[in-house]
């Protein structure tokens, strides 16, 4: 009897454009964002795709890589409080009073542009939003990135989310490589994102403070700073990132659900492949590897939602049942989340994108 001899496996060779973010590949990347470049990076939050904020140029690049509108505004992330008169006019008492409380760290204004920022930032409109990232990969990329910039002229990065408009956000290197590839110059790899969820925003462009998309940063502690309460916003407040009604999707159908109704619906699925996200607890009837289990921990079910999503998502089911999270003040962002995906699940993404 002859043998056929055994074939090896084939090696999928490892991507060539994401790089731990060590000196020398962030030396590297600033580099590749002064000429144009785009790269991706970590903050705290998730990964952003960076470009050069004032080159019209490469921010056109990461409108073509997402396919996001060009009405959508993104937000400049800068190395330090101290640049913000470069990117914004009439700087009030109060942005500099919650700079001072919550910068660096996830929160971003919104103010008056100056002259100098380009519509392709603002979405057209006369505010830009501003943030300084906590992420020690950021801090270095946005220093590294002064240092080679030309001489007198605003430092800072646009850098939405790096990966499809309308999807769930990265918050490793891995996830900005499944949903962008090469079309990015570089990733830098910095690890999994500490919050994993988006910034808040907090309009002070005009008028009482309002808040615009919740995230990290409480309304409650942002109060606090204040020293008066938040408004919410009106038909007139500027546009913001990841603030439309249907956001934050996955490729399948997303379902809110009470633990009762899970239950239900996992004894009537007949046969339907279907991932469950629950709370604290396995649910029955459901084989293990389809369902994540997280606690009832604000902070930690922020941190591991989107890689939770996205994980589900990759076993091909055609539905994710999410356990419905409690309502307090708490999880108001993880709750702003779930309902723009779930919406998206139900409209399409055709209306998210």
């Amino acid at each position: 009897m002859i043998e056929t001899p055994a074939v090896p496996p084939v090696e999928t060779p490892a991507p060539t454009n994401v790089v731990a973010a060590d000196d020398e590949s962030i030396a590297r990347a600033a580099e590749l964002l002064r000429d144009g470049g785009v790269v991706a990076f970590p903050t705290e939050t998730v990964y952003g795709l960076g470009a050069d904020a004032l080159n019209e140029t490469a921010l056109a690049r990461i409108f073509r890589i997402k396919e996001r509108p060009l009405d959508h505004p993104v937000i400049v992330h800068l190395a330090g409080a101290g640049a913000l008169a470069e990117w914004a006019r009439d700087v009030s008492d109060t942005a500099r009073a919650l700079a001072e409380a919550f910068w660096p760290g996830p929160l971003t204004l919104i103010l008056q542009r100056a002259p100098e920022v380009p519509d392709a930032v603002t979405g057209g409109q006369d505010t830009v939003g501003l943030r300084v990232p906590e992420h020690p990969v950021a801090q270095a990329l946005l220093e590294a990135f002064g240092r080679v910039c030309p001489e007198h002229r605003p430092v800072g990065l646009a850098a939405p989310s790096a990966n499809k408009f309308g999807r769930v956000s990265p918050t490793t290197a891995a996830h900005v490589r499944a949903d962008l590839g090469d079309a990015v110059d570089l990733v830098l790899d910095g690890g999994a994102a500490e919050v994993g969820i988006e910034s808040t925003i907090v309009d002070v462009s005009g008028g009482e403070p309002a808040i615009l998309r919740p995230g990290a940063i409480s309304a409650e502690a942002i109060e606090r700073v204040l020293g008066a309460p938040l408004q919410s916003p009106d038909a007139h407040a500027p546009r913001v990132p990841g603030a439309r009604a249907t956001h934050y999707a996955p490729r399948a159908k997303l379902r809110l659900v009470r633990r009762v109704e899970l239950l239900e619906a996992l004894a009537s699925h007949k046969g339907h492949r279907i991932g469950v996200l629950a709370l604290e607890v396995t649910v029955p009837r459901l084989a293990a590897g389809l369902q994540r289990v997280v606690p009832v921990i604000a902070a930690r079910y922020a941190h591991e939602l989107y890689a939770n999503l996205r994980a589900l998502d990759a076993l091909n089911v055609g539905q994710i049942l999410i356990e419905a999270p409690p309502r307090s003040p708490a999880w108001a962002a993880i709750n702003d989340r779930l309902a723009r995906a779930t919406r998206s699940g139900e409209q399409g993404l055709d209306d998210a994108a």
